[in-house]
């Protein structure tokens, strides 16, 4: 009898959770339920009894409050909006769009917006519960409480959000909310190497197995491994996964293999190993570290085009990327070293060169014409190099001397190529 997999493990619900605050509606559709409760809720005043011991608010003075808030509200949340599609606007068209879900998970902003619509809501349904006598003196006083409480609320974070709003979207703000995503989808890989299961290059040698492909044509955006242990616990059998997160996926090219299936051939249904992996129309940063890189490297490439001429910016993003590769390259203690939990899966761990494609080639390609910018990546090589992993000097060598022989054949004053070769020197010891 086939075992139950879970449905929602604890990574799937990381997962889902992470990107429910990538949507803009979730914070004010809650903001707007806990608005609505709370002008209930000051029905209780009248319920029990605290006429007696609270002083009388007069109603005129309620509805005042509450029409100043309804009018004004309205207005704050619209121009609120207008802000927000401006950032996004700048961010898409100053940095990448791949970076537009970054910004539009703005704790901050997103907190304004909620603070702003759930004002509006809560005043025009007091002011409605008033106007129809539903409140008490004990339960005016409440709503007056409440209302006093919401526009201390509303002033903070209005002072809040202004000085948000004028750096969201702006390159380097993107920037920085680019190296914190991938900072943090670096660090969980760095942590768990294979997602808490074997290393698929050290797999012992099995026969070809059974692929399982995918139903969908999109980017692998999520693998979850409890269910994927769990059925190969059921059918006693070996699964190697072959499609990372970020990968493309087609209906011809397998998710994973399935090893040893000899005895459970019959329960077999591929539609179940496939369910495990979370597929999507664009790749996401949450489990994909090579996106982030990849979107950095974006930035730093469209800063290069010459109708931006923005070499400043790919620098700051060079500097960027050794921080990250600083922060790949940093020992994990052994107790934070997540345990082989998956015993029955394995999945390869991510290959350092193509972080390091990810992450330079397109800077060393169109950057190579302009001196600052090769001095400054090759500077960035020989810093990677000196971290001391040999994984990791090799690489940084590699793309070293890639970079120079770009720069070579699109410089053309040769006082500038002696200079970055000279820049260069480590790559070829």
């Amino acid at each position: 009898m086939m075992a139950q997999s879970p449905l929602l493990s604890r990574d799937r619900l990381r997962f889902v959770f992470s990107r429910i605050n990538q949507h803009l509606w979730i914070k004010p559709l809650v903001l707007c339920v806990l608005s609505v409760g709370g002008t209930f809720l000051a029905l209780l005043a009248d319920d029990i009894g605290l006429s007696r011991v609270l002083p009388e608010v007069s109603l005129k003075s309620v509805e005042s409050l509450l029409s100043i808030m309804a009018s004004s509200m309205l207005v704050i949340a619209t121009f609120a909006v207008g802000s927000m599609v401006a950032a996004y606007a700048s961010a898409s068209a100053g940095a990448t769009p791949r970076s537009i879900p970054l910004v539009i998970a703005d704790d901050v902003t997103q907190n304004a917006l909620s603070a702003f619509i759930g004002a509006f809501i809560f005043s025009i349904v007091s002011l409605i519960s008033l106007q129809n006598e539903l409140f008490g003196s004990a339960g005016r006083f409440a709503i007056f409480a409440l209302t006093l409480l919401v526009f201390a609320i509303v002033i903070i974070t209005f002072v809040r959000w202004v000085d948000r709003i004028a750096r969201l979207g702006r390159v380097v703000n993107t920037i920085e909310k680019a190296e914190n995503a991938t900072g943090a989808a670096l660090d969980r890989r760095r942590r768990a190497p294979t997602l808490g299961a074997l290393c698929a290059s050290s797999t012992i040698a099995m026969d070809d197995g059974v692929s399982v492909y995918s139903p969908t044509v999109g980017y692998v955006q999520h693998i979850d491994l409890e269910p994927l242990q769990a059925l190969a616990d059921a059918l006693v059998c070996h699964v190697v996964v072959e499609a990372l997160p970020g990968t493309f996926v087609t209906r011809d090219r397998p998710l994973l293999r399935v090893h040893g299936l000899d005895k459970g051939q019959e329960a077999f249904k591929p539609e179940e190993f496939s369910c495990a992996f979370a597929i999507g129309s664009s790749r996401t940063f949450e489990d994909d570290p090579r996106f982030g890189l990849l979107a950095l490297s974006e930035i730093a490439d469209k800063a290069l085009s010459p109708g931006i001429n923005d070499p400043g910016t790919a620098i700051n993003v060079i500097g960027t990327m050794v921080r990250l590769f600083t922060l790949w390259q940093t020992p994990v203690e052994e107790d934070q070293l997540s345990k082989t939990l998956y015993d029955r899966v394995s999945v390869p761990a991510l290959e350092l060169d193509d972080l390091f494609d990810d992450a330079f080639t397109a800077i060393a390609r169109d950057g190579a014409s302009m001196v600052e910018v090769s001095i400054r990546l090759q500077k960035a090589f020989d810093a990677l190099a000196e971290i001391g992993d040999e994984t990791m000097r090799a690489a940084a060598k590699k793309h070293s001397r890639q970079a120079l022989h770009r720069s070579e054949s699109a410089m053309s004053l040769p006082d500038d190529i002696e200079v970055v070769r000279r820049a260069a020197e480590f790559s070829a010891a």
